[in-house]
């Protein structure tokens, strides 16, 4: 299998056989449930469903609860399909794939939604420097975007521009990670660097090649 539904616990550090100390980020990945298998005769498409985490029954739609039962399983919370797998790595429902899919020294990329910093201005944002001088009758421009655009051509700002915005809450894959160390008893992978995301949010783990 190729991936699994995990929750991003927080970040340590490990040392490795050279004693050197490593930054990681602990992951609790799964156990999570396979709730379905798409095929091409069917969906059109390989891929395979997996669900994470327990979920009150209440909190659940009626088709969810079908969607799960059919399964026979208990709600969960997460639920993704991984279209990358072994072909010969054939799973039915109900199956439990846990973090020993993993091993110890091969690479992996992780997906999260990074945190969400509010409206933001472009010193932040993309990183500009700003004014740089504070004299000069300066004193309030110091973190100002600048110019945006022409006079009397073209007479508006163009798309695309950097400006002031909303940052953070996207989608972010970061690839190529390392995976120091598996604690099977506790289901957590320790994972070298930083992930996207909040303690505590889900991200999907994917085998990197």
């Amino acid at each position: 299998m190729s991936g699994l539904i995990g929750k991003k616990v927080g970040m340590t550090s490990i040392y490795d056989a050279n004693g050197k100390n490593v930054p990681c980020t602990v992951i609790e990945a799964g156990p999570c449930v396979v709730t379905q298998v798409r095929s091409k005769e069917k969906e059109g498409y390989d891929a395979i469903q997996l669900a994470f985490e327990d979920k009150k029954e209440k909190h659940t739609t009626k088709a969810m609860k079908g969607h799960f039962a059919k399964a026979g399983i208990t709600p969960k919370k997460v639920v993704a399909e991984f279209t990358r797998f072994e072909a010969d790595h054939q799973k039915v429902f109900g199956d439990v794939l846990k973090v020993d899919i993993f091993a110890e020294g091969e690479f992996i990329d992780v997906v999260g939604v990074s945190k969400g910093k509010g409206f933001q201005g472009v010193v932040k944002r993309h990183h500009f420097k700003g004014v740089g001088e504070a004299t000069h009758g300066q004193h309030n421009r110091l973190r100002a975007p600048g110019s945006v655009g022409a006079s009397s051509w073209p007479s508006r700002v163009m798309k695309g521009l950097r400006m002031a915005g909303r940052m953070g809450g996207d989608r972010v894959k970061v690839v190529n990670l390392q995976v120091l160390k598996i604690i099977m008893e506790k289901n957590l992978i320790l994972v070298k660097g930083a992930i996207p995301g909040h303690n505590g949010s889900y991200v999907i783990i994917e085998r990197w090649k």
